[in-house]
């Protein structure tokens, strides 16, 4: 009896073989250090260099140009993964010894065939806006608002891309009322990850299309996207109102977020928290709302520091014609909140202005050398049963008087049946569930609670305090190590998850920077049973229950019996059933194991069970299997 095991592994390739890429045209190759380095380093700036250097950046011009480089991938071997603005925070968007595709390089036609940039943006009733999957959201929001029209649903900082945000959801105050950026898209372009170029939609290649949206740039590389469009607003009435119960506050806040139906409404729901501290005026008001009266504003908030506040803020977009309106408007919304009586502040700005509010922080951080700094930033969903017993723990708890010290905490609630449930993203199993943004900065030469270290060691007391208390919490911008997290993550959508990836990436060759332990470990096939008679094999038939248990004794985690979940395209299968026939095989599976697992070592468990080691067969099977993978 003989068990045959063969390793097959993505190839290391050298980078005088990827700059012959440039060859290929569609778009340039660069080996130099200043790029790599760049492609090596995003917003979290937690990934070391070396662990995430690509040995190529490649600029497309065109889809045609991305899927070029993802054909010579998937047939060479190695990983690619699409990169935007590099605002990952965990080296989503690396590729340790890949190729990274720098996407916000293009700026090509994206109306008419498989282009880059911009396109149509009316069809008769529909108007929607055709862009490269590299272009910014404040590019697309500038362009757009040419035509007096402008996407609905947003991002709070826009300078990211349309394909990066697309790829997890892209959410922020509108999302109520119109769901994230991945509810609000008719129609992608999109280079899988087998390099085929697809146009998909709800009617058109529909599971790539909902496979692709929230699926962290698993599947393929989105290069074009078909976003609808909405008459844009001239002004925006930004409300800021405060709260230190935070049952009132969030009562508030799912008051509001139920009337996305109702005519009657505001257009935008955030919230944050804050301690109180002498800088409270400051922080809270930002520059673009008028100083109130320090001594007037202290006497309506007769609080101690280190008590902690929660901030509400809303909008409602007004022009010119109905400007009148919005003072009754905001009245009738506001007399039903329980605020902290004369707490509000108000503000009219450009509707663009708004939109585009976080730059402005930006650009402050970046004079002051705090924007290329470490961002261990933490974003989970939380659902609506549990966001008191959330407030209580973390807020009130682990990080009581550290509560946005080092950035904003946001906190805003959602409402579920605005996410399409086909598409790859996860949020938690309630109606109505919140988002709970912790986005802090580290400072090198800060205090000990603005270190690096705590507020990591901070976030996993945070993720560990969930746990044990039984909130379900989902990671938005998810981070995890193990298959078994990731499992967890997807839940009922994990098996789905998988099998999009067999179909749409069978070589696993995409997006390694975020299934680094997952998806590039190495595969094995695993064979049974020679044709009766052939020397050294044991004439009998192997059962398939006791070659599975063979590989989960052996460490391994089977994924397929025979031809099923395999990466293994139709013309491969052809070749392989070719080459086992010529070698007796009957029969295989795929499993995997991971890649953190000294493969020698298990090869070597694995031997101890095999009552005849047919050495020659493996060598066989290798090189016919090179032959053909």
């Amino acid at each position: 009896m003989c068990r045959i095991m063969v390793a097959m592994a993505l190839n290391i390739v050298e980078p005088t073989e990827l700059s012959r890429l440039d060859l290929l045209g569609g778009g340039h190759v660069s080996t130099e250090q200043h790029d790599l380095e760049d492609a090596s380093v995003d917003f979290g700036r937690l990934l070391a260099r070396d662990k995430a250097a690509p040995l190529a950046v490649f600029y497309p011009s065109s889809t045609e140009g991305v899927a070029q480089v993802v054909r010579a991938a998937h047939s060479r071997g190695f990983v690619v993964s699409a990169r935007g603005h590099g605002h990952s925070i965990n080296g989503q968007a690396s590729a340790s010894g890949g190729v990274v595709v720098k996407m916000m390089s293009t700026c090509a036609s994206a109306g008419g065939g498989h282009g880059g940039g911009w396109g149509r943006a009316v069809v008769e009733e529909v108007r929607y806006v055709d862009v490269w999957g590299g272009e910014l959201w404040i590019d697309v929001l500038r362009r757009t608002l040419e035509y007096g029209l402008a996407p609905r649903s947003w991002t709070d900082y826009l300078y990211l891309t349309v394909g990066g945000t697309l790829s997890n959801a892209g959410i922020s105050g509108q999302a109520f009322l119109h769901g994230p950026q991945i509810s609000n898209v008719y129609e992608l372009d999109v280079v899988t990850g087998n390099g085929e170029v697809l146009t998909c939609s709800e009617v058109e290649n529909s599971e790539l299309f909902h496979a692709v949206l929230g699926g962290l740039g698993q599947f393929g590389i989105i290069t074009r996207a078909r976003i609808p469009l909405e008459p844009a607003p001239q002004m925006v009435r930004w409300i800021r109102l405060l709260y230190s119960d935070f049952s009132a506050f969030t009562a508030d806040q799912e008051y509001l977020i139920s009337l996305g139906d109702s005519d009657l409404k505001f257009d935008y729901v955030e919230g944050f928290v804050k301690v109180v501290d002498e800088s409270l005026i400051n922080n809270w008001r930002s520059s673009s709302f008028s100083t109130p009266n320090p001594s007037k504003f202290s006497s309506i908030i007769p609080m101690s520091n280190g008590d902690i506040l929660y901030c509400l803020e809303v909008t409602k977009n007004y022009d010119e014609w109905n400007k009148d309106s919005v003072d009754q408007e905001v009245e009738l919304l506001m007399e039903n909140l329980n605020f902290i009586p004369h707490s509000e502040l108000s503000t009219d700005v450009l509707y663009v202005d708004f939109l585009d509010r976080v730059h402005k922080g930006e650009l402050n951080l970046r004079a002051k050398n705090l924007w290329d700094v470490p961002h261990p930033w933490l974003n989970l969903f939380v659902p609506k049963s549990r966001i008191a017993d959330f407030d209580r723990g973390v807020f009130k708890g682990i990080l009581g008087n550290n509560a946005g010290g080092t950035g904003p905490i946001i906190i805003y609630p959602m409402n579920k049946d605005k996410w399409d449930g086909r598409t790859s993203a996860v949020t938690p199993e309630e109606d109505v569930f919140y988002l709970v943004a912790l986005l802090r900065t580290a400072l090198y030469n800060g205090e000990e609670t603005q270190s690096l270290d705590y507020l990591i060691d901070q976030n996993g007391r945070i993720l560990q305090f969930c746990a044990e208390e039984g909130i379900e919490v989902k990671q938005y911008l998810p981070h995890y190590t193990s298959e078994g997290e990731w499992a967890a993550h997807f839940g009922a959508k994990w098996d789905k998850f998988r099998r999009n990836k067999m179909l749409f990436d069978t070589n696993h060759i995409l997006g390694t920077g975020i299934f680094i332990q997952i998806f590039e470990e190495k595969a094995y096939l695993i064979g049974m049973k020679r044709k009766s008679g052939a020397d050294d094999f044991f004439d009998k038939e192997e059962s398939l229950k006791e070659l599975t248990q063979l590989a989960d004794t052996a460490g391994f985690r089977v994924v397929g019996s025979t031809y099923q979940n395999h990466p293994l395209s139709v013309q491969q299968i052809d070749a392989v059933d070719k080459v086992l026939a010529e070698l007796g095989i009957s029969s295989i599976l795929m499993s995997k194991i991971d890649r953190t697992r000294n493969p020698q070592e298990v090869w070597n468990e694995t031997k101890k069970m095999i009552d005849i080691v047919c050495i020659s067969a493996v060598q066989d099977i290798q090189r016919g299997f090179a032959r053909i993978l």
